[in-house]
């Protein structure tokens, strides 16, 4: 357990790294750390076809009912922990416009970079108890990957590892 605990942190160190702009962390580097380090990682990829991404839910998360219409998928387990994939129409937003307004809205620790090639900004919003990952779109929406509650580094760790998943598909 210490193993993979340190195995966890030194994941986290590594994606808040990813978060400057010329940091490019892929799920590559992650599978391949997970794996030089003997840590098996159980759960499967989840495929939103409407709008051609894949991420990572791990095992003891199970599909449930998204608590209103913004989400297109929502992933829980019995302990309570989630997470949460929203589309929502951001009329047009571009990502440095989105950044530039989550501040004013609560959110800390903001920064931006790219995982698996798409440019994305990473957030905590401590009022809610959540670490969230956003990327636009061209089509003027906003995909946001939401985590929590995190209460605890290991909680932000396995979000960071979610969130380091997250991946386009071919239609």
């Amino acid at each position: 357990m210490k193993k993979t605990f340190a195995l966890l942190l030194a994941l986290c160190l590594m994606l808040s790294g990813a978060a400057l702009a010329e940091y490019d962390l892929t799920w590559e580097q992650v599978t391949a750390s997970l794996e030089e380090n003997n840590v098996n990682l159980s759960g499967e990829f989840y495929t939103f076809n409407e709008i051609a991404v894949a991420i990572f839910i791990p095992e003891g998360f199970a599909q449930v009912q998204a608590p209103d219409d913004t989400f297109i998928g929502y992933f829980m387990t019995e302990e309570g922990s989630a997470i949460g994939l929203q589309y929502v129409n951001a009329n047009g937003m571009d990502l440095e416009t989105y950044t530039a307004g989550l501040s004013g809205a609560g959110a800390t620790e903001i920064e931006t970079g790219t995982v698996n090639g798409l440019p994305c900004v990473s957030y905590e919003m401590p009022a809610n108890k959540t670490v969230n990952v956003a990327f636009t779109t061209e089509a003027g929406y906003v995909l946001e990957v939401i985590c929590g509650p995190m209460e605890t580094e290991e909680d932000k760790q396995a979000a960071s590892i979610i969130m380091a998943s997250i991946q386009t598909v071919s239609e």
